[in-house]
């Protein structure tokens, strides 16, 4: 299947939507589109997944390591899930302690 990511802004926010499947064959177009906003200087990100309908272990690696980009510049990184089968991912791998996880964009931007 095939990956859409799109960016809106949103004050001092970047937005990153995600639509479709993130594995090893798509997450290097999630890591281009958030290293992008990262160089631009857009250390305040918002990931928007609740479109994704699946995850592995490598775009999980892509949203750690821009994590930690955007926490050496004191930014941040906030995921927005409701999907249950994505959200599960995320607490067997324990990174629902690490990311702020929100089930809206308006809650993701007013946390």
């Amino acid at each position: 299947m095939e990956l859409s990511v799109t960016t809106s802004h949103h004050d001092d926010v970047s937005v990153v939507t995600v639509e479709g499947e993130v594995d090893v064959y798509t997450a290097a177009q999630l890591r281009q589109t958030l290293d992008q906003e990262i160089a631009d200087g857009h250390v305040r990100l918002v990931v928007d997944l609740d479109t994704v309908t699946f995850l592995d272990s490598t775009g999980l690696g892509v949203l750690v390591g821009r994590l930690k980009l955007v926490r050496n510049d004191s930014g941040w990184l906030r995921i927005v899930c409701s999907s249950e089968r994505i959200l599960r991912v995320f607490r067997i791998t324990g990174l629902d302690k690490v990311f702020g996880i929100h089930d809206t964009l308006q809650d993701a931007l007013a946390a």
